[in-house]
């Protein structure tokens, strides 16, 4: 694990240490540069592999080949023993050496015989061209940009911002979308410029231009797996056990996130298994949360004899933003929040943790998955009485503000009924912050005209509506899969990780996991909401834990956010956005903001999804833009908070 950086153009070596410089916490163990005619590659290593000589950049046996790489190939044990057999010699022990080599024999190839997750870049100076790569899923990030007659690469956007050579300015279309998908899609990061490497997509740089391809496709999910339920059963608990084997390569100590849920308790458990002997478990407990989960991560720690280490951390949240932001390079989410928590506590033992991530995207977790059938079977009801009868009864339901509210639900299952199957599923993902018509309420004239493509809800119907899946269940997954997990969830548990000089290895988010998840039946995965979610995993998870804790409601990790913007932080949001850098730069307008702030502090609704956003944009653009350190923005909300 570490950050990696590359430039083409004048004084490379120079600009390639102020890039790896910025991100010291993504590999504070090494640091490694190497300046070529025109270019430099560098990196910070967070060293987890091979610790003695697993230095980058790595060269092949005669240095026309030069490699730096983020990540871990899990299968590079077999891979290694392959390329010796067929006369490679190796200089280090590391993993990621073994991309080198199966590069000289198979060039953009390689990806077909890659099990891990990585962003790298390999200059062949025979060829004159850079080969960049980012794993299956995106659990490692890659950004570039290619613009004055220069090339920069980096795994962090405020690397190549640092670079100089792309002018920072806000990319509005991907503002745009943002603001109601709540990741920034596509190729695109929030500014011009600064260009994502897609998951699954490799980029071939050569004689100043960019191609970019994608090397894999999940495409399982019409090739169903038959069997009876025991079979399926044994078959998944068969490939999760070797995910998490093979997870867990490592020369240093790892542990897991234990949050009390199936998918960390799982994974904690087989783990367990494994190693058959103990090992830190990292759970928390938040003051400001009326849910305590730590009992049930207490219950499997005491099962299996592991060294819990639990803590109660006071998130003020509030002071946590711009920190988040700094490590994020775009606006913080709540969800990042316990992630920089518990890792902030696991790196007081480890540098490595496995996580429960993506046991909900691939086995269906989720609550609005079962939802979207509920509002299908709600929609038989004649529009008329849906409209004018009950969508008036349930305005009238009184907002509590707390998560999940009824009557946000109820608002959420009139409004869906009037959309069917896709155009349904996208609308529901910005029902709670701002869908493509109260964007053109904030958004002023001057500002839209500079957005090529405005349709958010298209940016999920490309794959929902793609040939890939058959059923409305897989649609929703394969869709997720595609969009939200890489550009959010994944994004976040890799940032808010590294900010604590800590890897995330997630077992259930292994590409050949979810190619086994894609091919079960429906019914294997949902069988109806609460216990009839992740329906097959449940039955694996009982064969390590009581079903006392399987069987409980999921309660997942939040904050009474729309509560304190009512109350403890209700003045702030007032001076913050009466100094609105959006307003003032011409993209929002004041009055739909002073809308939405009156609104939620009267009660008459609640809006705390759109105002997070609009507050976090506001120190955003303050940290990016006017170069406002950390320390300054929190000085900056200490005043705002009198």
């Amino acid at each position: 694990m570490c950050g990696i950086a590359g430039f083409f153009g004048p004084n490379a070596g120079a600009t390639v240490k102020q890039m790896t410089d910025i991100m010291t916490y993504r590999g504070p163990d090494d640091a490694g540069l190497y300046e070529g005619e025109g270019f430099a590659f560098g990196q910070r290593r967070l060293s987890i592999i091979d610790l003695s000589s697993g230095h980058q950049p790595i060269f092949n046996e005669d240095k026309s080949i030069i490699l730096v790489c983020n990540g871990e190939i899990y299968n590079s044990p077999e891979l290694r023993d392959e390329l010796k057999s067929r006369g490679h010699g190796f200089a280090t022990s590391t993993d990621v050496e073994v991309i080198l080599h199966l590069y000289e024999e198979m060039g953009e190839k390689l990806f077909s015989r890659l099990r891990g997750m990585f962003g790298f870049a390999l200059w062949d100076s025979r060829k004159q061209r850079l080969l960049m790569g980012r794993d299956h899923m995106g659990q490692k990030p890659l950004f570039f940009a290619n613009a004055n007659g220069c090339f920069a690469f980096a795994s962090e956007v405020k690397c190549i911002l640092t670079s100089g050579i792309v002018e920072r300015k806000p990319d509005l279309e991907a503002l745009w979308h943002y603001m109601s998908l709540r990741y920034i899609p596509d190729d695109r990061s929030l500014f011009e410029g600064v260009i994502k490497l897609q998951a699954g997509h490799y980029a071939i740089f050569e004689k100043g231009s960019v191609k970019v391809e994608q090397y894999w496709k999940l495409d399982t999910f019409k090739n169903k797996r038959t069997g009876s339920e025991k079979e399926l059963t044994d078959e998944l608990d068969n490939i999760l056990l070797d995910s998490v084997k093979t997870h867990l390569l490592s020369d240093v100590p790892v542990g897991t996130f234990l949050s009390g849920g199936i998918d960390s308790s799982l994974i904690t458990a087989m783990t367990a298994k494994i190693t058959g002997k103990p090992f830190h478990t990292f759970s928390i407990g938040v003051k400001e949360q009326d849910i305590n989960e730590l009992p049930w991560a207490r219950m499997v720690s005491d099962q299996y004899g592991l060294i819990a280490r639990e803590e109660i951390v006071e998130a003020d949240i509030i002071h946590k933003i711009p920190e988040m932001i700094f490590h994020m390079d775009e606006p913080s989410d709540p969800f990042g929040v316990g992630v920089y928590l518990v890792s902030q506590v696991a790196a007081k033992d480890v540098k490595v943790v496995l996580s429960g991530d993506g046991g909900d995207e691939n086995f269906a977790g989720y609550d609005r998955f079962a939802g979207q059938k509920l509002a299908g079977y709600y929609s038989i009801i004649p529009k008329c009485i849906r409209k004018h009868i009950f969508g008036k009864i349930f305005n009238m339901v009184p907002e509590s503000f707390g998560y999940k509210s009824i009557a946000s639900k109820l608002k959420w299952l009139n409004d869906m009924s009037f959309y069917t199957e896709g155009e349904r599923y996208a609308r529901s993902m910005s029902f709670l912050r701002f869908t493509d018509e109260t964007k053109e309420a904030l958004f002023t004239p001057e500002a839209m005209s500079k957005i090529a493509d405005s349709d958010s809800v298209g940016k999920i119907l490309h794959y929902f509506n793609s040939s890939t899946a058959d059923e409305l269940l897989d649609k929703m997954l394969y869709t997720d899969l595609m969009t939200r997990m890489p550009d959010h969830l994944l994004a976040i548990s890799d940032r808010m990780s590294m900010a604590h000089s800590i890897e995330i290895r997630p077992p259930l988010i292994d590409y050949k996991v979810t190619e086994f998840a894609a091919s079960l039946p429906c019914d294997m995965k949902l069988r109806g909401r609460d216990k009839g979610l992740k329906y097959l995993l449940r039955q694996v998870a009982a064969r390590y834990m009581s079903r006392e804790l399987i069987d409980r409601p999921k309660q997942g990790f939040g904050f009474p956010i729309a509560r304190w913007l009512r109350t403890d932080l209700a003045v702030f949001l007032q001076k913050l956005f009466a100094e609105s850098r959006f307003v003032e730069l011409g993209i929002f307008n004041q009055a739909e903001i002073d809308r939405l702030v009156n609104e939620h502090i009267s009660g008459k609704a609640d809006h705390n999804f759109r105002l997070w956003i609009l507050l976090n944009l506001e120190i955003w653009y303050r940290m990016c833009f006017e170069g406002a350190s950390v320390s300054e923005m929190q000085v900056f909300i200490d005043q705002r908070l009198k």
